[in-house]
């Protein structure tokens, strides 16, 4: 039955222009992950009857592979399936797999042509009456789509956006919103819902409703959906509506959509969701050590009165400013190629690396800096990489300025400067920001958020380093000494 809805699914594929795919966020999900979303759930077989949910069905790949699990495992209730789909290209192959369906078991469904979004009333006190359509088991591949802010689907949902929202993460609440009490989610989705400011409304609403149970990971971002092209490094979670935390999250890896090495381990729960909700999608039991070790620690660079900020300039809007030469009046821009070997070099002969202008806000006083990429390869080894920038070398500029791919941490003394070389250059720190966050962007909001040492920890750490090799060697010696 999976099989030849699969294969109606592949001839739709094949009619409809990848563009117009797009338009709808639609990436359909594969066979084998299908059966692995399905074989998540732990059906309650003593029922009567099951409510599965499917928003965002598309061909009713994942509606089919749950139905077979369930008449699989010995169900001999009735299923009732609800599937949303609003692309009318979709549509007719939807009903035609879900016919096949209700042929086969015990299934009767609706198909509803609307959206999934805004047909529903949205909120915390709505969620609190019975008025809603409530379901045992929801199933999704949400479609993977930005939309302005004041889109319609985000006014519906203001309580959990922020700025211009993504589909995926609306359809995951109003699903945790549809979800009976006890009811099971499984969602295939991007990882960037894990951390930063851009989701943390809805991880607060995500976390005040249901838990976590299962986290599965995929070692390579381009072979999850098949022939899609898709590069959003994606995973698998389940979660459950309840209140009350699991000791544990089961954690699964597999180095594609085979699932043909599946690894899985036990993690705690408060070391893969932190007191401040943040996410941390760990791989190994090496991981979670990394997260116990660094979590240990109660400071923050705010509370250090130190703060992690971007560069100030957007270079190629601003390029009546810049210069390729030193003149009177001007002064250095920094960029993130003038971070070299643990130092910020300038100049080094590039283009626009200096800049002249009356506006202030263009402008910081000199002084000492820890400068970091912004942007890293999914490829080079580190995802912090930083230099040091110390005011005496270029006593001779009142300012400088700083290109906003870096980002920079101001520093009122050297040996506090080069201490948090010592984190930030250290393997510790460069796991624990991969395990936070698996984009190539270094966000000065989420290292704001990392747990410190104290202040005077890290100037001690600082001298340790001073007059020595700016090694990463180095600096795992000191933070091995410092935090156990």
């Amino acid at each position: 039955m999976l099989a030849e809805i699969i294969r109606n699914t592949n001839e739709f594929i094949s009619s409809v222009p990848k563009s117009k795919r797009k338009e709808y966020g639609q990436f359909f999900t594969s066979e084998t992950t299908a059966r692995f979303m399905a074989n998540k759930f732990s059906f309650d077989l003593q029922h009567e009857s099951i409510q599965l949910l499917d928003a965002g069905a598309g061909t009713g790949i994942l509606t089919a592979a749950v139905i077979d699990r369930i008449f699989e495992l010995g169900y001999t209730g009735h299923v009732h399936v609800t599937c949303y789909e609003n692309d009318p290209k979709v549509l007719p192959v939807l009903n035609r797999n879900l016919n096949l369906l209700s042929e086969t078991f015990d299934l009767s469904f609706d198909l509803k042509n609307e959206n999934y979004i805004t047909s529903q009333l949205f909120g915390e006190n709505i969620l609190l009456t019975d008025d809603a359509e409530k379901y045992d088991y929801i199933i999704g591949n949400p479609p993977y789509k930005k939309i302005a802010k004041d889109a319609r689907e985000a006014l519906s949902m203001k309580e959990v956006c922020h700025g211009a929202p993504n589909l995926y993460f609306l359809f995951w609440a109003m699903g945790i919103f549809n979800l009976k009490p006890d009811g099971e989610l499984v969602y295939i989705v991007p990882r960037s819902w894990t951390s930063g400011a851009y989701f943390k409304k809805f991880r607060e609403f995500l976390f005040r409703h249901s838990v976590i149970t299962d986290i599965h990971l995929f070692e390579s971002r381009d072979k999850v959906f098949d022939g899609e092209s898709v590069l959003q490094e994606t995973v698998i979670i389940k979660i459950k509506k309840i209140r009350k935390t699991p000791g544990t999250i089961k954690i699964t890896t597999s180095s594609d959509s085979n699932f043909a090495d599946v690894r899985d381990f036990l993690a705690p729960y408060n070391t893969v969701v932190s007191s401040n909700k943040l996410v941390y999608l760990i791989t190994s039991p090496d991981d979670a050590a990394v997260l116990d070790r660094v979590n240990r620690l109660s400071s923050t660079l705010p509370q250090s009165h130190l703060k992690m900020k971007t560069g100030l300039i957007v270079d190629f809007r601003t390029t009546e400013v810049l210069r390729d030469k030193m003149e009177a009046g001007a002064f250095p821009l920094l960029y993130s190629q003038h971070i070299k070997d643990g130092k910020v070099i300038w100049p080094i002969g590039k283009e626009g690396e200096v800049i002249k202008t009356d506006r202030m806000s263009y402008l910081q006083p000199n002084g000492n800096f820890l400068m970091v990429k912004r942007f890293t390869s999914k490829e080079e080894k580190r995802r912090l990489q930083c230099g040091i920038f110390l005011q005496k070398h270029y006593e001779q500029f009142e300012y400088i300025s700083t290109q906003n791919k870096i980002n920079f941490i101001e520093c009122d003394s050297p040996c506090l400067t080069y201490g948090l070389f010592v984190i930030l250059n250290s393997t510790l720190y460069d796991n624990y920001y991969r395990i936070l966050n698996g984009s190539t962007q270094v966000n000065s909001t989420e290292i704001n958020l990392m747990p410190m040492p104290e202040r005077h920890v890290i100037e001690e750490m600082g001298r340790e380093l001073m007059h020595k090799e700016l090694s990463v060697n180095n600096c795992n010696t000191i933070i091995d000494r410092w935090i156990k």
